[in-house]
Parts: structure tokens; sequence; C-alpha cells
């Protein structure tokens, strides 16, 4: 499988790239222990499998070719038929993956906002708070989880997601809106899933630079990760980890974590 580090984050939440390099160099930490251990490890299942690649953006022609730059990969991750782990700066910088995942696909969206503001104080050019507007052709499927948004109307963002499933409604009906999901997993052919870390509460995951109360609990993430998981999962993408804002590493372990647990996912099964 194709690991791609893709530190943008430019137009919003800048730092953010820090933070997807970082993950990159844990991720190369976790597969070199892996090499290293002689005693058998669910780790073995992935150590051989997983070829990273990362972009840098140095240079203002790289930044302004940001946009192929991130198609190209998408497309070349996807000829193998492998999984795709999307280690990306600002939310944004998962806008490359949505273009080229086509209508056929699904996204289920864990994200605290909802990226299609369009109210008076916010930008009308394209940032990491309105990316879903100004996409390349037709999108796949969105269905947001975990929105804690409480400014736009229910027109505007059916607009642009299939569904909306809010941390109310996941506190309230948990079950309920993990059968609406799997209902839309069975009918799609293919299915992405993509995080925003601010889905997470800033008491478990605090480094973020739009913190928001409500949020989801890692357990719960989890817990519809495990329901919705199945071969048509192609890809995983994290955005918006500030590292200059965790405490103690205290996201940094969680994502790890989640990220080693999505490669046994491919893996194990």
């Amino acid at each position: 499988m194709l690991a791609a580090i893709f530190p943008f984050d430019a137009f919003g939440s800048a730092g953010t790239g820090a933070g997807a390099l970082l993950l990159g160099d844990a991720l190369r930490e976790m597969l070199a222990d892996s090499k290293r251990e002689t005693q058998m490890s669910r780790s073995h299942a992935f150590r051989d499998r997983v070829r990273v690649k990362e972009v840098d953006f140095d240079s203002a022609t790289k930044l302004n070719d940001w946009r192929e730059t991130g198609r190209n990969l998408v497309r070349t991750g996807r000829k193998t038929g492998e999984p795709l782990l999307w280690l990306a700066g600002n939310h944004l910088a998962v806008l490359p993956v949505y273009e080229e995942l086509g209508p056929d696909s699904l996204v289920v969206q864990f994200d605290a906002h909802l990226d299609i503001y369009n109210l008076a104080d916010c930008t009308t050019e394209l940032s990491h708070g309105n990316f879903l507007m100004h996409a390349a052709g037709p999108l796949p499927s969105i269905v947001n989880v975990g929105s804690r948004d409480l400014f736009l109307p229910e027109k505007h963002a059916l607009q642009h997601f299939c569904e909306v499933h809010t941390a109310e409604d996941l506190s309230c009906d948990c079950e309920g809106v993990m059968r609406r999901l799997n209902g839309l997993v069975r009918k799609a052919r293919s299915v992405w899933i993509d995080i925003d870390c601010d889905v997470f509460d800033p008491t478990f995951v605090p480094g973020v630079q739009h913190p928001q109360p409500f949020g989801l609990s890692p357990a719960v993430l989890l817990r519809v990760l495990s329901s919705i998981w199945s071969r048509k999962v192609v890809g995983l993408s994290l955005s918006e980890f500030d590292p200059g804002r965790d405490h103690n590493d205290q996201s940094l372990q969680t994502l790890v974590w989640l990220i080693e647990w999505c490669l046994l996912q491919w893996t194990e099964r």
C-alpha cells in the first residue's frame, strides 16, 4: 500500500503541515521497529507492504502545482489497487483525493465543520473552510459524521453532502447513525474514510487549530469505524493535526495508534 505524506497547509491552518510530517516520521519509525522485531507480532502483516512517499512544497512552483501534484499521486496509488493512506496538512490537502475518487465512491467524512462556509465573514476564494465548493468535476457522495456546526442551514448543507450526522446525533442515537452509514456503505462501490482531527473532542485530541466542544471520543470514532469497515475501504486520510498545540504528545499517540489499527485492518483480513 502507499502511504502519502502531503504536508500542504496553505490557505488555512498553517502549521498543520508539520503535523503531517510528524505522522510520517512516526509511521517510518513504526515500520522500522517492526522490521527489527524478531518475535512474531501483528505488525509483521504490514511491515513489508507499505511504501512511503513524501511530497515537499519548498518552492513557489511546487506550491502553485499542489493540486495537480496531489491528483497525480492519488492516481499512482489507485492504479495498483492497493489501499492509500493520505497524511495531509490542512483539510484542503485532501481535495485532490475527493476529485480523483469519482461519483461511484462514498466518502465518510469525520469533521467538526462542514467545509462549505459561505457566511459574511468567510472568504469566497478557495480555503480549507470552503473547498468542497471549489472542487473540479463530479465528486463522490459525502456523508459527514460528527459536525458541531450551528450556523449553516440544512438546505445549503445537503447541496454538498448526501447526509449529515451531527455529534448530537451520535450522542443521542449512535446505533441509528451506524445503521444509516452501513446502508450507504453497502450501496457504494468503494469507500474512503476522511478524518479531520478536529472531529475529536479537544479533551482527547488537543492538537488542532479550531477546537470545538462536544466532540467525539476516540472510543466512539473507533466504534463507528469498526462498524463500517470492509474490503470496500480503499483509503483513509488524516488532516488538521497541529503538533504545536498538542499536550505531551497526547494527540500524536492517539493518531499513531489509529494509523496502526488501519494498517492492520487492511492487511490482516
